[in-house]
């Protein structure tokens, strides 16, 4: 990974807000509130856990920075394309698959029994290892099902992972960072500061440091993933959280780590603990 002294910082983002003017907003939407389909609320600000978010004085799901129009698709089942992607899913999950002729149904029955699994991953399992939503499903295909492993950003475990997280819309993000989870958090946190590439930039320049700010047309949430996997209406397909992991440190001008490496398995841990206590939006809209 390429990380440049931090005395010879070249930061064209940063030069491009001061071009734009770009003003720091303390709530990017006071009054909006996300409601689906008119009954299901979900939280959208959360107040900030000074041992984790020191300096955010509230939590803010990205929901609140975008336009309208994207956010009313996200209020609409009918309307939000990354349904599309837990409908393919669901046809997934009760397919047999591998040697072992099963389907995630056999063992785990309907997909609603998977609730509440996304608003606490990652997680250190039983062996010691922190491990996301897609090693957990590619452990079931392998170990129990017979079948081949899928890419981690393969369109099949983007699909999967759409329907899995479905089922916890709603629920709070509530991911340990204590106990074994522990080390693998301060990890995390150290790269979140950590600057990268010819840009030098780190997570926190933008989602931390110019959150609520503006580049170009595009208003800087503060990066939280508890909408994740998304759909990103710039890629008009599903967008996983290591596959937008990847995107960010490319934009600095960076050698990115691997999607699924133990260094992105990290950062998901200390990112997804920066919004505990938000909602789950999977399948969320964004741009």
């Amino acid at each position: 990974m390429q990380h440049l002294n931090a005395g010879r910082l070249v930061t064209m983002a940063a030069a491009g807000l001061a071009l734009m003017g770009g003003v720091a907003l303390a709530d990017p939407d006071p009054t909006a509130e996300l409601v689906i389909e008119g009954e299901l609320h979900l939280t959208t600000r959360a107040p900030s856990n000074p041992a984790i978010t020191p300096n955010l004085p509230t939590l803010y799901s990205g929901w609140l920075f975008r336009d309208p129009t994207t956010r009313e698709m996200q209020m609409d089942d009918f309307e939000n394309p990354g349904l599309l992607a837990v409908e393919a899913g669901a046809a997934a999950w009760a397919t047999p698959e591998g040697t072992g002729g099963q389907s995630c149904a056999d063992c785990h029955g309907d997909p609603e029994s998977m609730e509440g699994l996304r608003a606490v991953l990652p997680r250190v399992n039983e062996h010691g290892q922190l491990w996301s939503m897609e090693n957990y499903i590619n452990n079931c295909r392998t170990e129990r099902m017979g079948a081949e492993a899928l890419g981690w950003n393969s369109r099949e475990m983007r699909e999967m992972t759409a329907l899995i997280s479905f089922q916890s819309r709603g629920m709070p993000v509530n991911v340990a960072i204590d106990g074994p989870a522990a080390p693998f958090w301060e990890q995390g946190r150290e790269m979140y500061y950590t600057r990268f590439g010819q840009l030098e930039m780190s997570c926190a320049t933008c989602h931390e440091e110019s959150a609520g700010q503006y580049i170009r047309s595009d208003h800087l949430s503060q990066g939280q993933i508890n909408g994740f996997p998304t759909y990103r209406l710039k890629d008009q397909a599903i967008v996983g959280i290591h596959g937008r992991f990847v995107g960010c440190i490319r934009d600095t001008r960076a050698e990115t780590f691997r999607a699924g490496s133990d260094e992105f398995r990290a950062l998901e841990l200390y990112v997804a603990s920066r919004g505990n206590g938000l909602s789950v939006e999977g399948v969320s809209v964004r741009h």
